[in-house]
């Protein structure tokens, strides 16, 4: 089948002027459309406020030379994030921020909010996000919410999706039953405009979700993503995307096998704006729409919820002088959604809410060494009122030694579903609710070592008040009066040096309420080994190698009947990737160790799997 749809691509593409020389191996002018030129860079007008913000880019180049498909197996290797998936590959997934709860960390495509206002919490299901469609990510750990918005207490995980430059197609099987393509085209037009289409498809079959079930509980997953810009002139450009994604998964919805149990969950974005830029000014306004539809079949009963969210963002950025940064903008966003269940529950309700967001920094260099930013955000939100947040971040340089404090405050608002939905046990809406603030200090300390090692410890603490869950009933959604403490130190030793990179890091953690209980899923310890190399010598030519280890430590979770702990695991992944004549062959070896585990309790993962792919330039 793969061979077949490989020669129908092939077909197609041969018969198209693809001006395949100019897009091998070269950059773009990406005002121009000239390719083979160094790309122009945009000023960074916020330095100074922007400067102490814990911040990770995994860049495309990064992203294919680990051979993977979904955006799990590269998040579960950052140090202090947590990958909990029911199941195999398609399966809900959960993403835990230096022990904060998943819906903490707020979830952004090119730097707009898309948490799904539907489900219970908020919290984003990132099962259903594969790599095909995706540029780079960025991975901010720390509370934003001045930075971002509301939800994003702990952190932040921004998709990038914009255009890509090398036409290509792609295919990997995994064992044989996991089995992905996918599709790049790029084209300029006579006019300059650029249009880049991305489309996947990624069907997986490994097993039951359920540890000791029989069922195959497979999945599905269809993107389309359609990136364009335009240069109107040398400083305004225009850009839009649109991004859709399909997932139909069988599922496990307890711990026990259940037959018949079917998911499926669509979502769709469409983002167009301005964007402007000078020596001294950067301007951006963005128009968002996205919705999210998700239908579940149990036993017959089929419920279904529904939301959309329209997004109008502006932000402008300004260098006043070679000590001053200025950055301005607002937000508004407006939801809407409905939900349908026809369980032994049966109820029908439906409901909307609105947020306006101000929010502003400025970025002062006090002197040579020593730089001050300040974030403010204020929100009115239709039901919980007004409500603000705030980041101050002061950095010190003392010779080779960087030391970052930040003071911040976050907050979340309740979601659609906590205010106005139901579910089939009978769970109801509450408008009512407050939003869930928190309190976060930190302190970072970098040592240059050499030019090429680095090593960075930070200590954190947090606290997270007027937490949102049901009631001892079951009956409807509440602010608890128990706060939530986090605690860490996270410690990451670094070597760069020339085409060889090599990392260490260690976390140990703690999330507790304060009458003492452990949080959930919220593992005490953690390390583990990152190391990569390109061009590395070997029989074949040149490779690029890329080994991963985790060692994640035990943890709580709910096993069906009470709360039990979970074994500690060892994860050793290993990835080779080889270019031969514009074709980019790829092996990866998962769970190389064959480490037999459940996380979440009851639903085990994949043991040792392999993965062969190719990726060809046309």
């Amino acid at each position: 089948m793969l061979l077949l749809l490989r020669i129908i691509v092939f077909v197609i593409f041969s018969t198209i002027n693809l001006y395949a020389e100019n897009l091998k191996n070269c950059e773009w002018d990406n005002r121009k459309g000239v390719p083979c030129i160094v790309v122009k860079k945009t000023p960074n007008t916020s330095e100074y406020s922007e400067i102490g913000i814990n911040k990770i880019v995994i860049s495309k180049k990064e992203i294919d030379n680990l051979g993977v498909v979904d955006v799990n197996d590269i998040l579960k290797n950052i140090s202090g994030l947590d990958i909990f998936q029911s199941g195999t590959k398609g399966q809900t997934t959960s993403l835990f921020t230096r022990g904060s709860e998943s819906n903490h960390t707020l979830v952004l495509i090119n730097g707009i909010a898309i948490n799904d206002q539907s489900v219970t919490d908020g919290l984003h299901d990132f099962g259903q996000d594969f790599i095909q469609s995706i540029q780079a990510i960025e991975v901010y750990k720390g509370s934003s919410g001045a930075h971002f918005g509301p939800s994003a207490i702990a952190g932040a995980i921004n998709f990038i999706t914009a255009i890509d430059y090398t036409n290509n197609y792609s295919t990997n099987g995994f064992n044989g039953k996991n089995n992905s393509f996918s599709v790049n085209y790029t084209k300029i037009t006579d006019n300059d405009w650029h249009l880049n289409l991305k489309s996947s498809a990624t069907l997986s079959e490994t097993g039951s979700a359920i540890a000791g079930g029989s069922e195959y509980d497979g999945s599905e997953n269809f993107q389309l993503n359609f990136n364009s810009e335009k240069w109107i002139n040398d400083n305004l450009k225009f850009k839009s995307t649109i991004y859709s994604r399909k997932t139909v998964a069988d599922y496990d919805n307890s711990a026990t096998d259940e037959t018949g149990f079917v998911a499926d969950n669509k979502m769709y974005t469409i983002q167009s704006g301005l964007e402007h830029v000078s020596k001294t000014n950067e301007n951006d306004l963005t128009f968002h729409y996205h919705n999210y539809d998700r239908q579940y079949e149990n036993s017959g009963y089929l419920d279904e919820y529904y939301s959309e969210s329209l997004v109008v963002r502006g932000e402008s950025k300004t260098k006043f002088s070679e000590k001053i940064s200025f950055g301005l903008g607002s937000e508004y966003k407006y939801d809407w959604g409905s939900f349908e269940n026809r369980g032994s529950y049966t109820a029908s309700t439906k409901g909307h809410m609105s947020n306006l967001g101000i929010f502003a920094n400025i970025g002062y260099k006090l002197n040579e060494s020593s730089i001050l930013s300040v974030y403010g955000r204020s929100d009115d939100h239709n039901t919980t009122g007004g409500n603000q947040t705030y980041k101050i971040n002061f950095l010190k340089f003392i010779n080779n030694f960087e030391y970052n404090l930040t003071h911040s405050t976050g907050l979340r608002n309740p979601t659609l579903y906590e205010l106005y939905g139901s579910d089939n046990f009978g769970i109801g809406g509450n408008t009512g609710l407050n939003p869930e603030k928190s309190k976060t200090n930190e302190f970072s300390v970098n040592y240059k070592i050499s030019e090429n090692l680095n090593l960075k410890s930070t200590a954190y603490r947090a606290q997270v008040y007027d937490q949102i869950e049901t009631n001892s009933a079951y009956s409807k959604h509440e602010n608890k009066l128990i706060d939530i403490n986090q605690e860490g130190i996270e410690n990451e030793i670094s070597l760069n040096r020339n085409n060889e990179k090599l990392s260490f890091y260690n976390i140990f953690s703690k999330s507790r309420k304060t009458n003492g209980q452990a949080q959930s899923r919220r593992p005490d310890f953690s390390y583990g080994l990152n190391y990569s190399i390109t061009k590395l010598s070997s029989p074949i030519g040149n490779i690029n190698l890329n080994l991963n280890y985790k060692h994640t430590g035990k943890f709580i979770d709910w096993d069906g009947s009470a709360n039990s702990k979970q074994k500690s695991t060892d994860l050793l992944d290993l990835s080779l990737t080889k270019n031969l004549n514009g074709n980019i062959f790829s092996l990866r070896l998962s769970n190389l160790l064959n480490e037999r585990y459940e996380k979440p309790a009851t639903y085990h993962q994949d043991g040792r799997q392999i993965r062969i792919g190719i990726k060809s330039l046309f």
